[in-house]
């Protein structure tokens, strides 16, 4: 074999090698974006950062675009069990957009590390507030004041979106539960439709700024698709407090493992 043939090949399987470990945290982040009402951000951004050593800002706005198809998959199978307040997802959309916008200009501005400290901070007081009960027995008519609350959680969670590429459920969901008594299952379905509005209107700032690798993104959206339907259903059965405390350690797990690769490979403060 030539030496051109044997380069040719040697890059197929580096490819090929790459885009594995990415398929498969597209195959974990679906289901728990399906089961919690998540994008999948969550574990997409550190899992691209840990297994093919993405940069922080590249893999936020990478895992920002997987999150669009994968939100849609979940949110097909929340639907399909009436699992969706549309009324709320609606006020809560018009922020997220507006809120993404400004995300994803901070994303193209702060340093990778500072992004990564934000993110781990994110993740600990997600779990933190997920180990503690909350009852939920639905929400009552909206108000001009609730329906005010709803477009600012929505721009907090659009701002979330854009710069740490993640969906904006682990805001949006305890928000929905606490503020509004919407029953968990009800908020994460909701959840994933405003998603998809914050991760479309990101992604397309993401795109101009050059900050999605999307031929990853594909990978991650149709391996995620696969999973999050499953999710979906599984969700409709689980109690709610093992849900919230599996999820809870996940998050900490997660956090624990990017504090420990940013003190061991500390990234410069700005490229």
């Amino acid at each position: 074999m030539s030496n051109a043939s044997t380069t040719t090949v040697d890059r197929a399987g580096a490819a090929t090698g790459r885009l594995l470990p990415v398929a498969v945290v597209g195959l974990l982040a679906g289901f728990l974006a399906g089961l919690f009402g998540v994008g999948g951000g969550i574990l997409i951004v550190p899992g691209l950062v840990l297994t093919v050593h993405m940069t922080q800002r590249l893999a936020h706005g990478t895992s920002l675009a997987a999150v669009v198809p994968i939100s849609v998959a979940s949110l097909i199978s929340y639907a399909a069990h009436g699992n969706v307040d549309w009324n709320v997802a609606v006020w809560l959309a018009i922020g997220a957009v507006g809120g993404a916008v400004v995300g994803t200009r901070l994303l193209h501005v702060l340093p990778q590390r500072t992004l990564a400290i934000i993110f781990i901070v994110v993740l600990v007081a997600s779990a933190l507030r997920l180990f503690l009960a909350a009852d939920a027995d639905g929400r009552g008519d909206l108000s001009a004041g609730s329906v005010l609350a709803l477009v600012v959680l929505g721009v907090v969670t659009g701002v979330l979106a854009g710069l740490l590429g993640v969906g904006g459920g682990i805001i949006m969901v305890p928000a929905m539960i606490l503020l509004f008594g919407i029953e968990p299952v009800v908020a994460k379905g909701t959840s994933a439709a405003v998603i998809i509005a914050a991760a479309v209107m990101g992604t397309w700032r993401n795109r101009a700024n050059d900050n999605t690798d999307l031929r990853a993104a594909a990978v991650i959206g149709a391996a995620g698709i696969v999973t999050a339907a499953n999710g979906g259903t599984l969700a409709d059965r689980m109690s709610d407090d093992v849900s919230n405390v599996l999820f809870a350690t996940l998050l900490l797990i997660v956090a624990a493992r990017m504090a420990w690769g940013l003190r061991r490979n500390a990234e410069p403060a700005a490229e």
